[in-house]
């Protein structure tokens, strides 16, 4: 049931369940665990990991493990294959000289099938800088941009959908007129039936190629909620029309003219969330005041970044924001999705256009400029989205903010987080 209400949970928020859900329990289990039990340490300070092989429940006697220590996406600074005769031992691991994340991982082979487990070590995080250039005209740059949105019509067009219009709720398929004529924005909106003015939840979609079902149950409760797609296209068609296009020509979408800031992909993309909030604050159900953004992920990106660069939002929700630093790599450290300056990504991306374009796209540079209150999420164990890149936006942020922490989790989440989330959100939205 957990599992259900995180999937459930995700599929609204726009992010993929099969992505971000919590992994499926399996029969034997890796368990790494740090001996501070709020896994932070201060530079300098000593970290042992302990490692522990279960099966029923059970330490697994004389388990054979490999396991490997090093900065997050780092090469490993350690090795080793070690026998636990009892099914659990304790390492020293080191320490950090700087701030940063320290992580384990380790690999058990039990009846011919290797399973992993992990954990990561956080030494003064809050003390992270970020690496990302800020250009001198970045501000001038979005407000340029964003008043250039503002001379192209949103031709709104709404296509009202029965069949998933509930008592309370009626859920349209929407299409807008993005950043320039021809250009397109989708997404579905449910509004409650009740004549009334009502705060508004613009939902941000995390990375990938899907359809989206709209926001219902929170429509239910007196918000209006507009999930949006950022590729152009409807977001209602079958499933396997987003599966070719996400084998196909969307393949490594988030590489789309990086060498060019102002045909990188992501200009459109930032812009399009500008342009669904034009069109949710113009809607007469409206009430004038109360706009929030939520995602995950690349949403999680996104929702900073609307906050950043649009006055109405009053408030924001984060899930391990990607984007964040992504100069991390080329700094000797890790950086965030999607890994331009990874080993695999080193060579083709490292050139002086690609670098001068993504100093206005990183969220690290949104961050600095957030000034509503947010509420964000994460855990250590993401290597995804490494905390070491989150971090370095979040460190950023002057204005009120409140993280929620559960350590263990990777890019997914505990139906607690969502919980408080949505609380959260909720709470803001209906202050007034």
């Amino acid at each position: 049931m957990k599992n259900y209400k995180v999937i459930l949970f995700l599929f609204l928020l726009g992010i993929s369940p099969s992505i971000f859900a919590q992994p499926a329990e399996q029969f034997v289990k890796v368990i790494v665990t740090a001996d501070h039990s709020d896994w932070t340490y201060k530079k300098g300070e000593h970290v042992k990991f302990t490692i522990s092989v279960l099966k029923n429940g059970n330490l697994v006697k004389d388990a054979t493990v490999r396991y490997e220590i090093g900065p997050e996406k780092q090469d490993p600074i350690k090795k080793e294959v070690v026998t636990l005769a009892t099914g659990t031992q304790t390492m020293d691991a080191g320490t950090m000289k700087v701030p940063g994340f320290l992580r384990c991982i380790a690999f058990a082979k039990v009846d011919n099938k290797e399973y992993r487990g992990l954990s990561t070590a956080g030494f003064d995080p809050l003390e992270i800088a970020p690496t990302i250039e800020n250009p001198n005209d970045f501000d001038d740059f979005w407000n340029n941009a964003i008043a250039e949105l503002a001379k192209i019509p949103m031709d709104a067009k709404m296509t009202l959908m029965p069949e998933r219009c509930t008592e309370k709720v009626n859920v349209y398929h929407v299409n807008l007129q993005n950043f320039r004529v021809g250009t397109r924005l989708y997404g579905i909106l449910c509004v409650p039936k009740k004549e009334g003015k009502y705060p508004a939840l613009l939902q941000v979609p995390g990375a990938g190629v899907r359809p989206y079902a709209g926001d219902i149950a929170n429509a239910e409760k007196g918000i209006i909620t507009f999930q949006i797609g950022i590729h152009g296209i409807p977001v209602n068609m079958d499933l396997s029309v987003y599966n070719d296009l996400g084998n196909g020509v969307l393949n490594g979408y988030p590489n789309y003219n990086l060498d060019d800031r102002d045909r990188f992909i992501y200009k459109r993309v930032y812009l399009g969330c500008l342009r669904a909030n034009d069109f949710l604050t113009s809607l007469p159900q409206f009430d004038g005041v109360n706009l929030a953004v939520t995602g995950g992920s690349q949403g999680g990106a996104l929702s900073i970044v609307t906050a950043a660069l649009d006055t109405r939002v009053k408030s924001l929700g984060s899930f391990y924001p990607a984007l964040s630093d992504v100069t991390g790599y080329l700094n000797g450290r890790a950086g965030g999705w999607p890994h331009y300056f990874d080993k695999v990504n080193m060579n083709v991306n490292n050139t002086k256009e690609k670098l001068k374009t993504l100093g206005y796209y990183d969220v690290v540079n949104f961050a600095r400029r957030i000034k509503v209150p947010g509420y964000y999420s994460w855990g250590f164990n993401d290597e995804t989205c490494p905390p070491t890149s989150m971090y370095a936006a979040y460190n950023l942020i002057a204005a009120p903010k409140e993280l929620f922490l559960a350590l263990e989790t990777g890019h997914w989440t505990y139906p607690e987080q969502n919980e408080k989330m949505t609380n959260w959100l909720l709470g803001k939205l209906k202050s007034n």
